[in-house]
């Protein structure tokens, strides 16, 4: 479902003279349907990049990367789009969205995108938003009114909502108590039982051992082993 081959990232710091900072080399990984695969590393091995590049947000500088038979390296801006719409997912850290839409509509969005009728993406918007504990009090309002803690919790919901072939998942974990935690947990445990493949940032030692099947270490370059 997802297949990284050799890809290579360069970074040009115009602000800098033009130096070139080469971030990552000779990156290969596969995730079939079914699969969560951490990334691991140091701080600044490339695990966000990596994801960026399989999302479409950076352009890798070399190699191959494919979501469900999808070239993202060579794909129109098009393409990728109805690639995110449809297939992949990816939730941030942060919760990028318009002022003023209510925390339903915001989570319900992606369902409507694919013409789903209104009633049913809200009440799958709903039934995420009672899982993760958003109170209902909130769900008129905007999300960018809320707690960190609620956004994020909202941002995890939007993620969720539609069943997306393959998800990225960027500390999904991070900050959240424990009973959101689990909550979490048992979502992205459900995803994989439906055959999601799924790639994932978890600096969380316990959440990764619980839902990974398998590390992948940027930390180590191609032909060396740990």
């Amino acid at each position: 479902m997802i297949a990284v081959k050799n890809v290579a990232k360069r970074f040009t710091l115009h602000t800098q003279g033009g130096v070139r900072l080469d971030v990552m080399a000779g990156v290969t990984l596969r995730v079939a349907a079914g699969e969560c695969v951490a990334l691991t590393g140091p701080s600044g091995a490339g695990k966000s990049t990596l994801m960026r590049m399989i999302y479409g947000n950076y352009l890798a500088s070399a190699g191959r990367i494919k979501i469900g038979g999808v070239e993202i390296t060579t794909a129109s801006p098009r393409e990728i789009m109805a690639l995110r719409r449809v297939t992949l997912g990816y939730v941030s850290q942060f919760l990028r969205i318009l002022p003023r839409v209510p925390a339903l509509q915001v989570v319900a969005e992606p369902l409507l995108a694919l013409g789903a009728p209104a009633a049913e993406a809200e009440a799958r918007a709903a039934e995420l938003l009672r899982r993760l504990r958003i109170p209902t009090a909130l769900w008129t309002l905007s999300p960018l009114t809320f707690s960190g803690g609620e956004q994020q919790r909202v941002n995890i919901a939007r993620g969720f909502v539609h069943p997306y072939p393959a998800l990225l998942l960027d500390e999904p974990t991070a900050s959240l108590d424990a009973a959101n935690r689990a909550t979490v947990l048992d979502l992205i445990a459900e995803a994989k039982a439906r055959g999601a493949a799924i790639v994932g940032i978890f600096h969380d030692i316990d959440a990764r051992a619980r839902v990974c099947d398998r590390e992948v270490d940027l930390g180590v370059r191609p032909g060396e082993t740990r």
